[in-house]
């Protein structure tokens, strides 16, 4: 974990995508579509940037598993 900006990015992707599918569980409205537009061009990278950020904090696992195995 050396890119500590990668990874801020990654998670900061990853909270956005969370309150976005939180909106949608709780007042069925999705915000990214709302702001731009149903399956959009725009929302689809944006959903593709979320799940890809998700794909790549899965590595935080290994980093949590080698931070515990030192203490």
């Amino acid at each position: 974990m050396n890119n500590k900006v990668l990874d801020s990015i990654a998670l900061t992707i990853a909270i956005i995508g969370a309150i976005n599918w939180g909106l949608i569980g709780f007042f069925s409205f999705d915000l990214v579509a709302f702001i731009c537009g149903n399956m959009s061009w725009i929302s689809r990278i944006i959903y593709a940037l979320v799940g890809l950020s998700g794909l790549y904090l899965i590595t935080f696992y290994m980093y949590v598993s080698s931070v515990s195995e030192q203490h």
